[in-house]
């Protein structure tokens, strides 16, 4: 399997996890989802995920669904996320996912962190707890973590952590952040990937600052493929079209709270997925915001249609 490098372009979709209603790993959804990702434009898949509830599972559960996904996805690369609080779980999940073909893990930063110094330090010893020339995501998701980190000590990670080859770009407001590690790397700073997440919100003025694509979820993923290649193209406009047609559902699944709710909701709709059910601590939409959503659904059907 092909190792995740800084070239890396195109949509990288967080993968939900699938469960039964009793709480139970959905083995035959995660392949029926996989396989869905897959059709519908992504260049790679994102798994055990914020949003794929990866704090939830046991360490031998996250082991069982990246076996299943990567042995699923054949050539596409899979990354894994691996963040936990100690590094020695980083280092065990690693090894294990890299041994089965993963292209790489992403780790985000602990909420312990509060100085620049020791944001450095937590990267350069979380790649080496991820293993030896182990392809490393850094997600920047500060919305999330408590942690924010200036371009700056972004730049100085990119300089002293090689192993670090994307930045998941989850900052907001952000967008300043990704011209300042561009004309960085203008300058003679080595180039990273950047895929950008935050449900896509914000994908057509990220991909024109300078994104390499996005590494999110969203219950149409065909739209983050579609955007991302006009934008690459060069056709914003276009890239702006389809993104406005969707945007209501993508304002929608940014309530804090209830976004996996909408996301898992979408999906099994789209039959994706069986169940739409969330292991415990989780939500669930109520009737009535279910039928928000396939309201907005249908007035989302109805732009795409006029868009031709």
């Amino acid at each position: 399997m092909p190792r995740l490098t800084e070239a890396a372009r195109g949509v990288f979709v967080i993968s939900v996890t699938p469960f039964l209603p009793d709480g139970q790993l959905d083995l035959d959804s995660l392949d029926r989802v996989t396989d869905f990702y897959l059709e519908k434009g992504a260049s790679g898949l994102t798994i055990l995920g914020m949003m794929g509830e990866a704090p939830k599972l046991t360490q031998n559960e996250a082991r069982q669904v990246a076996a299943r996904v990567i042995a699923r996805a054949g050539d596409v690369p899979v990354v894994v996320g691996v963040s936990a609080p100690g590094l020695a779980a980083i280092t065990e999940l690693s090894a294990s996912v890299m041994d089965i073909g993963a292209a790489g893990v992403m780790i985000a930063p602990p909420a312990n962190l509060r100085t620049d110094a020791q944001i450095h330090g937590y990267f350069k010893q979380a790649a080496a707890a991820a293993g030896k020339d182990v392809p490393v995501v850094l997600q920047d998701f500060p919305l999330a973590t408590g942690v924010h980190i200036d371009p700056a000590v972004i730049g100085r990670i990119v300089d002293d952590v090689p192993q670090v080859v994307m930045l998941k770009h989850e900052d907001w407001p952000g967008l300043a952040k990704i011209t300042a590690l561009r004309t960085a790397e203008a300058k003679g700073r080595r180039r990273i990937s950047i895929l950008c997440g935050n449900g896509g919100v914000f994908l057509p003025e990220e991909m024109a600052r300078g994104a390499d694509g996005a590494m999110t979820g969203f219950g149409y993923p065909e739209m983050l493929s579609q955007v991302v290649d006009l934008a690459t193209a060069g056709n914003h406009d276009r890239a702006q079209d389809i993104f406005d047609a969707y945007l209501p559902l993508v304002r929608y699944e940014q309530q804090p709270g209830v976004g996996l709710a909408v996301r898992k909701h979408v999906l099994a709709r789209r039959g994706a997925i069986a169940h739409t059910a969330q292991r415990n601590p989780g939500s669930a939409l109520s009737p009535e915001a279910e039928a928000e959503v396939d309201r907005l659904i249908a007035r989302q059907e109805r732009r795409l249609k006029e868009l031709g």
